[in-house]
């Protein structure tokens, strides 16, 4: 296996990381670094260097950029990176950065999706990567949603969510939910998110016992599903 590909993570708060993703990566052959919003220059030409790019989640919305400017810059360069067909993963606000690159509408819903749910695929997604993740619980964070790309495949929905994820492609797998997160690290989250978990009448005790119930279940399957997919990229 080649050993020298490169993988960048944009990590938007610092507990939301690759998590579960970090050693599988690793495993293949993938030298790892963060691109830290905020600390670190946010260019196209960052974004289109590495073999891989996994833009990770955050709370702020893709249309926020006159609070927050990095995201146009951010969004151009995920831009560049599809038109070039180079292999991106996005997660959740990742995932929506995604989109809007792609020119699909991304807004609030008006409500919040947050704690473990099951995941129900589509009969593309059934027959795609994520074929091990239906019915699975996986943990939803999020009040936006996105419209699914031109030309993309709508993977997965939830009830009230019908766009849970979308493929463009062999090079682009874009995630409403979190793969990636660790449930042996939850309490990073509910610390970190506890005004959101306060303003959406979310008890932190139920999602640290759902993390303890279901997390091992998705900390098996999700290696293999990322894996899957890099598979394809890696033999495109």
């Amino acid at each position: 296996m080649n050993q020298t590909h490169t993988a960048l993570a944009v990590r938007h708060l610092a507990f939301e990381d690759l998590g579960l993703l970090a050693p599988l990566l690793i495993g293949r052959g993938y030298q790892l670094s963060y691109l830290d919003v905020g600390i670190d220059p946010i260019t196209t030409d960052a974004l289109l260097e590495p073999d891989l790019l996994v833009v990770l989640g955050g709370p702020i919305g893709v249309y926020e950029t006159e609070a927050y400017p990095f995201l146009v810059a951010e969004r151009e360069g995920i831009a560049a990176r599809l038109q070039a067909e180079r292999a991106t993963l996005g997660i959740c606000l990742g995932a929506q950065l995604m989109a809007a690159a792609l020119g699909a509408a991304v807004t609030p819903t008006g409500r919040k999706e947050i704690g473990y749910a099951p995941l129900q695929l589509t009969d593309t997604g059934r027959s795609s990567v994520l074929a091990a993740l239906d019915g699975v619980p996986v943990l939803h964070w999020h009040g936006d949603e996105f419209a699914i790309p031109t030309g993309a495949d709508r993977l997965a929905e939830t009830p009230g969510f019908p766009h849970q994820a979308f493929a463009l492609g062999t090079h682009a797998l874009g995630l409403q939910f979190h793969l990636e997160a660790d449930h042996t690290r939850i309490e990073r989250w509910l610390i970190g998110h506890a005004n959101e978990l306060a303003a959406a009448d979310v008890d932190p005790r139920r999602l640290r016992s759902d993390a303890g119930i279901v997390g091992p279940q998705l900390a098996r399957l999700a290696p293999g599903v990322v894996s899957a997919w890099l598979q394809v990229v890696e033999s495109a």
